[in-house]
Order: structure tokens, then sequence, then C-alpha cells
């Protein structure tokens, strides 16, 4: 930028800043208007500038983004309140619709621009103790943030222009940007990601700059990109082969490309090898006796921060809304709006406490095929409590305890003798909650169940990363980061690109990093010893394992699964039918099929209408922008 422009008066996205806590860096409004002169020649205004910068980084506790997989599922009656979710889950949206909380091709482009504005001034001010290696920091920071976004719009726009400085708004050339092709946008955010990673410390001493951008985010932001980018959605998709930028030129490779997901290995590999050497490990809680305690584990790996020694994180956002969390998955009859569910098949992913999936899919008529060899079983109720080894309280326990309950005599058999992971996850019809000493009561007019647009229609509360102790009623909540990013996420993405890019050569190395998952989670390892689960033969079996053992171990975590549908080009098959749950109009604790009040019985919920594989590129910009191109399907 010119220096005739310094003084130009823009409006700068910033916000109040203050070292006591990364947190000020975000969901703050523009404050003031001031020309760039005074914004560069002040260290605070400087401060200011870059926590605009960071306001791009999305809260992972946004619900709304979380619902439009196949994981999670919000009171379809929020509807009638304008939530947005709802429309997009049945496809009633399109390139002019408003109102959706993450419209980036709307918003990320304001935070690039404000990025290299930021990058063309910021400057020491020795007298400001602004000091050199500070500002190197804050712009590899930037340069992170401009390349994060760029990914963040790739991923869900798939056709994005490369926006390489802040465009000059009296300049209509410079605003007529046109897409790139995916695979140059991709090896562009990739250098960005790397010269960022380059300059940045693994951490910070300074427990006050949790949060700011470190080379341990960079590296885990690039593996997230060259998986997505090796996956079948963008490598070597026929159905794309004609998608053109206003050029001609094609915007995906039709070819299928092997190196791809061997590229995305060798990153998955950098990163697991350089946070496991910088300290990052994934997070344990123990019994007496010292061994792993997979309910505490499992529970607290997603409520716990770095000071409570949770150094399985590797990117997360200090600010969030974690409290609106807790109360949106708190059931009505205790304080909460109990009305963020989660869906009948994320129940079914789990595993058993044996280790094996509970069913093998589903019938033309959309009901499971029960595995036999699991013990599963949909009849019936349970005839006594069962107790495992865990301080985990909740089901009238004690954490003092080395052992407590984790089901009540009654409870449905459907979920009796699941593994761990899914109690953590999953809050079902006569759970018992420690809080409010009595079991959930989701029947019709029940104190938690409908037709009340507060409570869940497919039969079950989020229980993830919500606070046990949290109390809506009293506005109590425990504080804690929203995670973007964890060890486990590493592991599970180097297990896939690696048996992608080479099952046989591999085969031990995925095995041994799905095995970390699983220890930590409770359940039987793979292997050929005793009680162990037999290895997956062929490179597809194993697909197949890492696909369930990613959703179960990643589930409702930072719009992963929504993700990982689209990427495996699942997403037609899962988000495009009927969504079942536990009969919405059940009064009765029965599991008869034949009683239209029986409460336990498969009932489709809604029937969901999936659109596209991308976000459609807003309306008014391809009014505004004659060079842009919609992909299929707007």
């Amino acid at each position: 930028m010119k220096k005739n422009k310094l003084r130009l008066v823009i409006l700068v996205t910033i916000s109040i800043f203050s070292f006591s806590s990364c947190s000020d860096y975000l969901d703050k409004e523009p404050d003031d208007q001031l020309s760039l002169d005074l914004v560069f020649e002040n260290k605070t205004n400087v401060e200011k500038w870059l926590a605009g910068i960071y306001s791009g980084v999305p809260d992972v506790y946004s619900y709304g983004m979380e619902s439009i997989g196949d994981d999670v599922a919000p009171s379809t009656r929020w509807e009638q309140y304008g939530f947005w979710t709802i429309s997009y889950q049945q496809g009633n949206w399109s390139a002019s619709s408003t109102g959706w909380d993450k419209n980036y091709w709307l918003h990320l482009p304001k935070q690039i621009r404000s990025g290299y504005i930021f990058l063309e001034n910021v400057k020491p001010l020795p007298d400001q103790n602004l000091k050199n290696t500070e500002v190197e920091y804050m712009k590899a920071e930037v340069r992170f943030l401009i390349a994060y976004y760029h990914y963040l719009m790739l991923t869900y726009y798939g056709s994005i222009p490369i926006l390489e400085k802040a465009q000059d708004v009296n300049s209509m050339n410079e605003l007529l940007v046109n897409q790139q092709p995916f695979d140059k946008v991709v090896d562009w955010i990739e250098t960005l990601l790397v010269d960022a990673s380059n300059v940045l410390p693994p951490s910070y001493s300074d427990n006050r700059k949790y949060g700011r951008i470190t080379s341990v985010m960079c590296k885990a932001i690039r593996a997230r990109l060259l998986l997505f980018a090796a996956s079948p959605l963008v490598n070597g998709n026929s159905a794309m082969k004609d998608v053109v930028n206003n050029e001609g030129i094609p915007i995906f490779n039709s070819t299928p490309s092997l190196q791809k997901w061997t590229r995305a290995a060798e990153a998955s590999e950098d990163l697991i090898n350089y946070a496991t050497a910088n300290g990052h490990k994934l997070f344990y809680e123990y019994l007496s006796s010292g061994e792993i305690d997979p309910f505490m584990s499992y529970q607290n790996v997603m409520l716990k921060g770095f000071l409570e020694g949770n150094t399985e994180i590797l990117m997360a956002r200090p600010d969030c809304q974690y409290n609106n969390w807790d109360i949106v998955t708190q059931p009505r009859g205790t304080g909460g709006t109990g009305a963020i569910s989660v869906t009948q098949t994320l129940v079914d992913a789990f595993f058993m406490k044996n280790g094996l999936p509970p069913i093998n899919g589903y019938d033309a008529s959309g009901l499971p095929v029960i595995n036999p060899e699991s013990g599963y079983t949909e009849k019936g109720f349970s005839s006594s409590d069962e107790v495992r080894k865990t301080h985990w309280k909740e089901v009238k326990g004690n954490a003092l305890a080395d052992e407590n309950k984790i089901t009540l005599a009654g409870t449905y058999n459907m979920y009796c003798n699941r593994e761990p992971r899914f109690y953590i996850s999953v809050l079902y019809n006569g759970s018992w909650i420690n809080s409010a000493g009595r079991l959930t009561d989701f029947y019709l007019n029940g104190k938690d169940g409908g037709p009340s647009p507060d409570s869940p229609p497919v039969g079950y509360l989020m229980r993830k990363r919500t606070d046990p102790d949290a109390n809506p009623v009293n506005n109590t909540f425990k504080q804690r980061v929203g995670i973007i990013y964890r060890l486990a996420e590493a592991y599970l993405t180097s297990a896939e690109a690696l048996n992608e890019a080479d099952y046989g050569a591999n085969k031990t190395k995925v095995v041994n990093y799905l095995n970390l998952i699983r220890e930590r989670a409770g359940i039987p390892l793979y292997g050929n010893g005793q009680d162990e689960v037999t290895i997956p033969t062929d490179q597809a079996a194993m697909r197949k394992a890492i696909h369930q053992e990613r959703r179960v171990e990643l589930n409702c975590e930072a719009v992963i699964r929504f993700d990982d549908v689209r990427r495996w080009k699942d997403a037609e098959k899962a988000l495009n039918t009927d969504f079942w749950g536990m009969n919405f109009s059940g009064t009765k604790n029965s599991d008869d099929k034949n009683d239209p009040e029986a409460y336990f019985v498969r009932k489709v919920y809604q029937t969901r209408k999936f659109k596209s594989y991308w976000f459609p590129v807003p309306q008014s910009e391809l009014d505004r922008n004659p060079n842009l191109r919609q992909l299929p399907g707007w």
C-alpha cells in the first residue's frame, strides 16, 4: 500500500485487547475509526488490529454448523424461530439465502484484507516495548490466519479466488477476482503454513498467550488440508471434471493421484513427530491402580485445559460459547433448553465394550442389521446395574471410588454393554442425571420431553463437551477452551492417509495408531491375541474400521464429521435420507413395536435432503463480480 493511502480513514476491525487473556482477540465488535498512522504507531492499537484478524476463527461451540452433518440433531421445532440449520438439513436454501451463521464467503475476506494491511504496516516500536521478535511472530501469525481463512473457504466452497494482497476497494480490476484451480489453492495455502511454522515457536512460555498461533497449529492445519485434498471428493472425482472457471480452466483434477495420499501421510507424520517432541501427548486419567480410566479420560479431554495438564490440545480458541452449549444440551427439566440431540446413527456407531460394532449397516427399510458377534440387542431392559472400573460418578456414583455404576437396572438394552465413549457422548432416556438426582424423562409430556420445542426429537441429548456439573439455573459453568484440533485426530488422520497410500507397507503403523485411540477408549485392541479384535484383512476393511473409529472418537467436534462425509463422497447416502430416533410421541417405558405409545421403538423423525457438497457462492457476489462461477447444484 502506498504511503499516501496510509491516512485513509478505514473501519478498524478491532477489539479491546489485554495480554491477560488471548480470549480478547475474539468475538469483539468494531469500536473505532482510526487512520493507519494512528494504528501502527501505537502498540495497543496494533494489538487491537491483530485481535480483529483473529476474530474470524470459528467458535467450535457453535452448534449450528455441527448440526449440518449426521451426528448432531437440533430440535426440528426450532425452525419456527428461524434456526437456519433446519432449512439446510431439508435442502431449503439457495445462493440467495441469508441468516446462516457461517457465510464464510462474505466474512472471511474482510479478515484476510485486514491481515494484509497489518503485514504492510506493522513495525517494531522499541519505545513502547514492541520488539522486532514480537513483530515477526505477529506477522507469522497473520500469515497463518490468511492461510487458515483460505482453507475454510476452500473446503466449503471448493472453487475460490486466491487473495494475495489487500484489494484496493477503489479499483474494479482488483475486486473482480476469479476462482483458481483447487490444487493450486492447496499448494498456495500449504506454502503459507510452512513459512509460518518456520518462524513461530511450538508454544509460548507466557501462559497469557495461550491460543496464539504456534508452529504446531500450522502443522495441524496443514495435515487437515492435505487430508481433504487427497480425499475422493477432490482427488479424481469424475463428476466434477467439467467444472471450469471464467477462463475455461478446470477447477478440479479428475485423475486420481496416489501421491496426494502420500503427501497427506507425510504431513500428518510430521505433525505427530513434531507435536510429541514438543510435549504433546494423549490425555489420560487413571484409577488408583494406575490403570487408564477411559470414562474420565474421554470426558475430560474435552473439558480440561492446558494448565490442567491437557497437552493433547494442539489448537484451541480460548474464548468460546461453552456456557450456551451447556444450556442447550441440558434437559429442560433441569433448567436447560434440552434440544440439541445426537442422531440415532451416531448412537449405532459406538462400539460394544468388547470392541465390536453393534450393527453391520441398515436394510432397505432403514432398520439396523445387527452384528450377531457383538452381543448387541434392541430387545428388553437390563435386569441389574452394570458396574465398571472408573471414577465417573454420573450414575449415583462416587468420584473417589475405583468402581462405579454405568447403567442402572431397567435400562433399555440398546444402551447396555456399550463402550465408554458412548456414555460420555450420549444422554438417553432413562439416564441418571446426577446433578438433578433423577432419571431423564424424554417421554411425551415428561419433565424433559415433548411436545415442547425444547426437547430432543431423536430421544437423546448431547453429552460430550457438556460439563456434567453445569447449572443453568444458577448460571454456573466450567470455563474451558474450544478445541479445534487435538492429537487424537492426528493419529486418525495418519492412519487413514497411510492406509490409502499403501495398506501392505503401512499396516503395522496404521494398527498401532488405531490401538492408541482404542486403548484410551477402554476397548480391546486390534491384534491376534486373546480378547483382541481381528485386524482388518485388506485395505477396504481397514478403511471401514478407520472411518468408524474416526466417527466415534471425534464425534460432535469442530464440524469434523460433516467434512468427513463430504470428502469421502458419502454425504448423499448419509445426509439424503430418513433420520431415525426413538418414538418422540411415546409415553410408555416399552419396546413393543405394536404399541404406538411405546417409547423405545425406532421411528423416522425427519427426512433430510442433501443438496450439494459445496456451499453456494452468495448471489450478491455473483451479481457484483461476473468473473465468478457457481458450482453445480445451485
